[in-house]
């Protein structure tokens, strides 16, 4: 497949030709993340007026747009007096265009300048489909609906398809994309996504689809590579929800969420949380304890690596999010989510494509990002208080 590399900038303005010359392609996008690549390039003179902030590269691939966004580290320029290339070498690092929107948090009224923002204020969505708050969270805080400001260049959303169902949310100075997550997961395990078309950036969500019975990976078929899969007890079988405390009150609302499935097979393991709503008369307290139950309690904990073949490809049979079948060498069949499709090209030796699947456990360092999201979401509250 043919890869084709430009350079646009923040209103999708290509701004020159394609790049030539370059090696070392390595992409990776992720599901419900912002993606993550890089490109070595010769350094000249025509390339680097290119390479300015504030500009994106688009990787196309056999015709159709693989990534697209900002360069986050547009120049990472050497030299030497030995160096291949005369003119030296510059790698270019970016992203997809959901990075631009991991820029923003979450402002509590976000109609208002930041000067004019509440003290105890909350941005509150209460029993809504998740694809319609996470539309609307985008919209309010970066996309055409957010003032002025904190609009994001040709930032549109996307058609809506009708994807998840209800739940709740409470957010304020959160990052948009960590808000977004979370509706995702309580309210139906939904994706979301930025994508080029034409002059527009368009923001949507999608239903990850079921493939398999069609998209099934093992050694005999010669389409898997690795795989790591452990069982293990959950971190969490009930969710011990507590609302905030009210002044002057003795009264506080405690509402409990279980996988009672989970605690029969395994012992019952209880995690305490802060809801950050008074009650559940939103079914907020109710939501906070379904997406902690959602990450605490997968005990399969599978990492596979895959590799494109004529017969299965990704983005093609199969997409970020869909649910796949693994054949595992020693007879075991097991099913889940592709988390990352990772593509890496040279021009002498082609392309290589290999899809990531499994538990989000098994994608990232678990304890690390929990943390930092859990440390988000409190730090906010106590700002209320």
């Amino acid at each position: 497949m043919a890869i084709t590399l430009l350079i646009t900038d923040e209103n999708l303005t290509v701004q020159g030709d394609p790049l030539s010359g370059w090696s070392n392609l390595d992409v990776t996008i992720k599901f419900n993340e912002p993606a993550s690549g890089s490109v070595s390039l010769p350094a000249y003179p025509e390339v680097m007026e290119q390479l300015q902030p504030g500009n994106r590269l688009v990787v196309i691939r056999d015709q159709s747009i693989w990534c697209a966004g900002p360069m986050e580290q547009p120049t990472d320029y050497s030299w030497s007096v030995d160096s291949a290339r005369g003119v030296g070498e510059v790698t270019v690092n970016f992203s997809d265009d959901l990075a631009t929107i991991a820029g923003h948090i979450t402002w509590p009224e976000p109609a208002l300048t930041w000067a004019g923002q509440h003290g105890d204020t909350w941005r509150t969505f209460t029993a809504t489909n998740s694809e319609t708050l996470i539309r609307a969270l985008v919209n309010e805080n970066c996309g055409p609906g957010a003032i002025t400001a904190r609009r994001i260049p040709n930032l549109v959303l996307d058609t809506a398809v009708g994807a998840g169902t209800n739940t709740a949310l409470s957010t304020r100075f959160e990052p948009v994309l960590e808000a977004c997550r979370r509706a995702a997961s309580a309210g139906g395990s939904i994706g979301f996504r930025a994508r080029q078309d034409g002059s527009q950036i368009k923001f949507g969500c999608y239903t990850p689809a079921d493939k398999t019975a069609t998209a099934r990976f093992s050694v005999g078929l010669g389409n898997l590579r690795g795989v790591q899969y452990s069982q293990s007890a959950p971190t969490s079988t009930h969710a011990l929800v507590a609302g905030t405390e009210t002044a002057g009150s003795s009264v506080r609302t405690y509402v409990e969420v279980a996988n009672t499935a989970a605690a029969a097979t395994w012992w019952r393991v209880e995690k305490y949380l802060d809801g950050g709503a008074e009650d559940d008369t939103t079914g907020e307290l109710t939501a906070a304890g379904t997406s902690e139950i959602a990450e605490g309690a997968a005990p399969v904990t599978l990492a596979t690596v895959t590799v494109d073949t004529e017969d299965l490809q990704a983005g093609r049979d199969y997409q970020l999010g869909d649910r796949v079948t693994i054949a595992l060498p020693h007879g075991l069949q097991v099913t889940d989510v592709v988390r990352a499709i990772h593509l890496q090209a040279t021009p002498d030796d082609g392309e290589q494509v290999a899809s990531v699947v499994g538990s989000q456990d098994a994608t990232t360092d678990p304890q690390t990002v929990r943390l930092i999201r859990t440390l988000s979401r409190r730090l906010g509250r106590l700002e209320t208080r």
